[in-house]
């Protein structure tokens, strides 16, 4: 089993920071690809950022060139930083990790949440 421990959201004005953080703990064989996720109010979950274990990242066109996403692989944590913060960004962003299993098959992951709210 793998838990999640996401951290780092909360109230920030518009152009400010803020730096997410999702630890993964637990029996963990090997982790995949990790990803950051958010959802606003009346709308679907979306990919905000991806990146995978040799570092290969990929972004939505919404976030690039504000947003990076980055890991370490020996804390098993995955972050995003942000940067020039919009009031459009406003949401709950969620963690999600993939999991490989000693004997082969991949189990997904998501985090609790963490609640991201930009003021302008």
């Amino acid at each position: 089993q793998v838990q999640l421990v996401e951290s780092g959201g909360g109230l920030v004005q518009a152009g400010g920071s803020l730096r997410l953080s999702c630890a993964a703990s637990g029996n963990i064989f090997r982790i995949n690809t990790m990803g950051w996720y958010h959802q606003a109010p009346g709308k679907q979950r979306e990919l905000v950022a991806g990146i995978t274990s040799s570092g290969s990242t990929n972004y939505a066109d919404s976030v690039k060139g504000r947003f990076t996403i980055s890991r370490d692989n020996a804390k098993n944590t995955v972050y995003l930083q942000m940067n020039s913060l919009k009031p459009e960004d406003t949401a709950v962003y969620y963690c999600h990790v993939e999991h490989q299993l000693a004997w082969g098959p991949t189990l997904g992951y998501w985090g609790q949440g963490t609640q991201v709210t930009v003021s302008s």
